[in-house]
């Protein structure tokens, strides 16, 4: 129907086409001479010949040839030309009658005469009904044409008569007076100047009505060939260009009526002048042939103007057309979704809390959707419009308006029957919450009965007055019958609703039992007649009762103060007290207590999840409402260049964080909800995706510094305002922060009332596991404030602690004033201790605010830890303890905040330098094992010295790598320190030093020993008992002398004379005297036996690749 309609629209148009087509064709098909006088206006200027106007007495035109001396001369193109030209003005009827020429040649010969008039004769184009000569006046001339005429009438000889005429007079008998110009003795008034210029004037006016016609006439096929676009943006082009070039066309046509009418005007100026003037006919053919021109165009006008009217309403209902198409599709698509949205949104909530959230979610989606459903039907009412005003397509628009409509209404509908859903899955959990609230306040109503005064029977029936009014609440309480419950929500109840329901009723029954029977006991204590009881002493109740908080109230806020949380324990604590101290008659007092811990931990559950709802939905808030609002084209003009392409900076990665929890983990909270205690496990298997925090939290100051940048961009107002927002986006992007430290409260939470549970491991490994996310995060934050670094921070292993510290630096080398200064004169350093490296840094000033105030950090020094030795107690200050390097050449005196920050630290460094001395040794006794199978005697398993360092490591391993933990540090006692002057204990142990010891000891010596050595040198090398390395190659140089290769390994037996030591080859048994220059020990030096060295390291290092040509002495201590 559409397109027959746009068909009979076509056919209107090309009805009016055609008329403006045949209107072109008049003004293109008239008679233009072939000749224009713009053309030949030089030869007409000549006026040997003209066309005065002048007409003989049947209307026959007149043309003139005056007297023109040089007639002869002119050329026969020229006159050909000029002949040609004026026999074409007169009209058709005229020309036909045939012309008469007047010949003047009064003032010639004849000669000359009859010369031109058998030229004329010769070359005229048209008809001729007369030629009139004027002779020569002359006498002798006269006499002599009168002559030769007579003789010579034959060379005369034309279809028309030739009259010659002696006088003017005689022509008058011809041709009026009226007709002939004033040289002719005629009153008929020509200029031929004037005459010259009409023509051409006239003959401009009617090229210009021809190109207008032929331009009209293009424009309109164009127009009448145009297909209708098909999108909005076409149509809007298409009419805008038509609409241009008829604004040009019309132009064109004005101008070419203005100068019509500018000619007719000066056509008429004649008459004007003088009213007295005759006008000839020729003046009156020119006016007549502007006239018709002007009318032609003013009909040619009109017929393009009521083409254009149709033409233009046809575009314009189009474009209305392709708007209505366009906006129905966007809406159609739009309410389609929303649709299809309403229709996934299937779930009825878990709890009173999800199911407000659903139904908070639902009126915001409704908001939102608001917009487009008013849009579909203002689109509507626009159709109605559009078929209100006969639009051509109303069969197409019509369709659309109805289904605009259907589908406004079925999103209501889906709206609506949506939020009756929820609504009556409101009303369910209202009911649930009520009667679980019921049931609480009844187990603490048990719970909070004093046995004591049960006892007696006044108390006993108090109770049982507190019992049965209690009870009477239950009628408007809790779930009165289960069936009723099914029928009148049958359309909600899934099966975990279903499930909750019957384990709500369960736990209704059981209460209720519970209460039947504590009556029953009640009774028998009323009617059984007991002696009173006799308080020793009276006992004050220090709480208050109250009833147990609703669970909602447990989920209004996540940061509850000690002091609520108190009051909420207050009444469980006292009633466990009261049941310890009255057991008798009191059987039940566990039960009820498991119950009430079941109750707090099912709270702590209940809040853990709806924080986790809260927070899933804050971050996918963030990311719709903000993130991907940076990539809408429709908001782009409210971004500022500095926010443009930073999204990733500011967001950082929130949505990897959003997709696991949303995901993962609340899904799997979820399915701890019945039992609660098991939660821990949920944190446990998924500790490694937790580590995606840190990278959030190490993005943070970046995206805190461009929020600072940006905040008042318009972007984040405009966003703010659509979700309707009190808080800022700065606020919710600390969302993820405050939700990592969230969790290890709650499990504390959870840890409390689970102690004696079956994931109570769990929980507590899961609440270890947080803390040390939550360490390595805010370590992490600290090392990448480090500015100055060079090298690769990566490269130096994992981060084990950092802290800040005063230090006091004591080198061997420099000036003697700068050492003593040092000594008084801390200085102020953030120790970072990783793997390979311990660095010190200097804290800068914290500027700024928010997360710009976090502190950065310039780096001074590094010391490496295979050259690093630690003394842990300095006399006169408990916090204190020593880093020294490279064999005390440096000395690091480190003061601690607090004693037990010391003790984590030399803790945390000796199982550094543990892990290390481990290896050498294994390095070592692989090196001696290889040695050992090339030799021809098997080693004794007696003398192996892998056994017995295997054993050293392991029972080191097991008194030093114990678990972080500063309870434990204030909690044990370091060994004594050896004591001065007793043997070989002063100044060194063996490898099995540690193990004999039982530990390491203090160093308190080292102090002494440190300025003794600043004020001697080194003396002779001093026996020291142990295992030593043979480091040079010894031949045998006497009886007694044990010939050693280097890297074998010895046990000193005696000190000799003259730096002998008598040895056991620990590899062969065999024994004898050996330099004692070529051994050194396996320990290597240390300032007192329980000072762990770097040296120890590296003696090992040059144990196990010995050089031969260097003898490596151990140095005193």
């Amino acid at each position: 129907m559409t397109l027959s309609l746009i068909s009979l629209l076509s056919q209107d148009v090309t009805a009016l086409w055609l008329l403006l087509k045949t209107s072109a064709d008049e003004i293109m098909h008239q008679d233009i001479v072939p000749l224009c006088a713009a053309d030949i206006r030089e030869q007409l200027k000549k006026r040997f010949a003209y066309l005065s106007g002048g007409r003989g007495q049947d209307g026959s035109p007149v043309i003139t040839f005056p007297d023109y001396p040089a007639f002869s001369e002119i050329p026969d193109k020229e006159f050909q030309n000029v002949m040609t030209y004026l026999t074409s003005i007169p009209s058709l009827q005229d020309a036909g009658i045939g012309f008469i020429l007047v010949i003047d040649r009064r003032q010639d010969k004849w000669t000359s005469v009859k010369a031109s008039v058998l030229r004329i004769a010769a070359s005229f184009p048209a008809n001729l009904q007369l030629v009139l000569v004027l002779r020569p006046t002359g006498f002798f001339q006269r006499t002599l044409s009168d002559i030769a005429f007579k003789f010579n009438r034959d060379d005369f000889k034309m279809k028309v008569p030739v009259m010659m005429l002696s006088s003017v007079p005689e022509l008058h008998g011809y041709i009026d007076k009226s007709q002939l110009t004033e040289d002719l003795g005629g009153t008929l008034d020509y200029c031929h100047s004037r005459w010259l210029c009409h023509r051409t004037a006239i003959e401009s006016f009617a090229l210009m009505v021809k190109q207008t016609a032929q331009m009209l006439q293009a424009f309109g096929t164009e127009l009448a060939e145009t297909e209708l676009p098909n999108d909005v943006q076409s149509t809007s082009l298409v009419l805008g260009v038509h609409t241009e070039k008829k604004a040009k066309a019309k132009e064109d046509l004005q101008l070419a009526l203005k100068e019509g009418d500018s000619i007719l005007e000066s056509l008429r100026e004649p008459l004007a002048e003088s009213t007295a003037q005759s006008v000839n006919q020729d003046q009156l053919d020119n006016q007549a042939t502007v006239q018709r021109l002007l009318a032609q165009l003013n009909e040619t006008e009109a017929a393009f103007d009521e083409f254009w009217a149709k033409h233009q309403q046809k575009l314009e209902q189009c474009l209305q057309l392709r708007h209505f198409e366009q906006g129905f599709r966007e809406v159609k698509t739009t309410l389609d979704s929303m649709s299809q949205k309403i229709a996934a949104f299937t779930g009825v909530g878990n709890s009173l809390a999800h199911v407000q959230h659903l139904l908070k979610d639902l009126t915001s989606f409704e908001e939102k959707c608001s917009v487009a459903v008013d849009r579909a039907r203002a689109l509507s009412l626009e159709g109605q419009q559009l078929i209100e005003n006969k639009h051509y397509a109303v069969d197409s628009i019509h369709p659309k308006c109805e289904e605009l409509q259907h589908l406004c209404d079925h999103f209501a509908a889906g709206i609506s029957r949506r939020r009756g859903l929820l609504s009556k899955s409101l009303e369910l959990h209202s009911l649930l919450e009520l009667s679980m609230k019921w049931c609480d306040e009844g187990i603490f109503l048990l719970a909070s009965q004093p046995v004591d005064k049960c006892q007696s029977q006044d108390g006993a029936e108090a109770a049982l007055q507190e019992i049965e009014k209690f009870l009477e609440t239950g009628a408007e309480n809790k779930i009165q019958e289960l069936n009723r419950i099914y029928k009148e929500y049958e359309c909600i109840l899934n099966q975990d609703l279903l499930e909750h329901v019957q384990k709500v009723f369960q736990k209704q029954e059981s209460t209720e039992e519970m209460f039947h029977r504590r009556q029953a006991s009640l009774k028998k204590l009323a009617a059984k007649q007991t002696r009173p009881v006799q308080p020793v002493a009276p006992r004050p109740e220090a709480l208050t009762k109250s009833p147990t908080p609703s669970p909602g109230s447990w989920r209004s806020s996540e940061n509850s103060s000690s002091e609520s949380s108190a009051l909420r324990r207050g009444p469980y604590r006292r009633a466990k007290s009261e049941m310890s101290e009255s057991r008798q008659g009191r059987s039940s007092s566990t039960g009820d207590e498991e119950e009430s811990l079941a109750i707090l931990r099912r709270h702590v559950m209940n809040e853990l999840l709806d924080t986790e709802r809260a927070y899933v939905e804050e971050l996918l808030c963030v990311l719709e409402g903000y993130a991907a609002e940076m990539d809408n084209p429709l908001m782009a003009h409210l971004i500022s260049t500095g926010l443009q392409n930073k999204k990733n900076i500011l967001f950082g990665n929130m949505e990897e964080i959003y997709h696991f929890h949303n995901r993962i983990f609340l899904r799997e909270l979820e399915s701890c909800i019945d039992c609660p205690e098991l939660v821990g496990r949920c944190f446990l298997e998924r500790m490694e995706e937790f580590q995606i925090y840190e990278k959030y939290c190490q993005n943070k100051p970046r995206s805190e510094s461009l929020w600072r940048q940006c905040s008042d961009c318009p972007f984040f107002q405009e966003c703010q305002k659509k979700l309707d927002h009190k808080l800022s986006l700065d606020s919710y992007l600390l969302k993820p922060v405050q939700r990592i430290t969230k969790y290890q409260l709650l499990l504390k939470e959870m840890l409390k009332y689970s102690k004696n549970c079956e994931g109570a491991e769990d929980l507590q490994e899961a609440l270890s596991s947080i803390l040390g996310i939550l360490k390595a995060v805010n370590d992490s934050m600290h090392l990448i404030a480090i500015t100055g670094y060079d090298g690769n921070l990566g490269d130096l292993g994992k981060l084990l602690m950092q802290g800040s510290f005063s230090v006091w630096t004591d080198h061997k080398k420099g000036h003697t004033k700068v050492k003593e200064l040092a000594r008084f004169k801390p200085m102020q350093r953030h120790l970072f201790l990783h793997e390979k490296a311990v660095l010190f840094c200097k804290k800068r000033e914290e500027n700024g605010e928010g997360y710009e105030k976090a502190p950065s950090y310039s780096y001074k020094q590094s010391l490496n830890m295979t050259a690093v030795g630690i003394t842990e107690n300095v006399k006169g200050d408990a916090k204190k303890f020593e880093i020294w390097y490279n064999a005390r050449e440096e000395v690091y005196i480190i003061q601690a905040p607090t004693p037990e920050i010391k003790a984590a630290w030399v803790n945390e460094i000796r199982k550094v330098l543990t892990s290390q001395l481990q290896a050498c040794r294994e390095a070592s006794q692989h090196r001696a094992l290889e040695q050992s199978h090339s030799l021809p005697l098997p080693m004794p398993p007696s003398t192996s010295p892998t056994k017995g360092s295997t054993r050293n490591v392991k029972k080191l391993e097991d008194r030093k790598t114990d678990p972080l933990s500063l309870e434990g540090y204030m909690s044990s006692s370091l060994p004594k320190p050896p004591e001065k002057g007793k043997g070989w204990s002063k100044t060194s142990h063996s490898l099995e030093a540690p193990e004999e010891d039982g530990g390491w000891s203090s160093a308190e010596e080292l102090i002494n020993s440190s300025d003794a050595e600043e004020d001697g040198g080194v003396g002779p090398k001093k026996l020291v008992p142990g295992k030593y390395t043979v480091v040079m190659d010894d031949e045998k140089g006497g009886p007694d002398s044990l010939a050693l290769r280097s890297g074998d390994m010895v046990e000193v037996v005696e000190e000799g004379t003259e730096g002998l030591w008598y040895v056991r080859d620990l590899t062969s048994s065999k024994e004898g005297w050996v330099p004692a220059s070529s051994l050194s020990t396996l320990l290597g030096k240390s300032s007192s036996a329980q000072c762990l060295s770097s040296s120890g390291k590296t003696h090992c290092a040059r144990q196990l690749c010995p050089e031969p040509a260097k003898i490596l002495n151990p140095e005193p201590v």
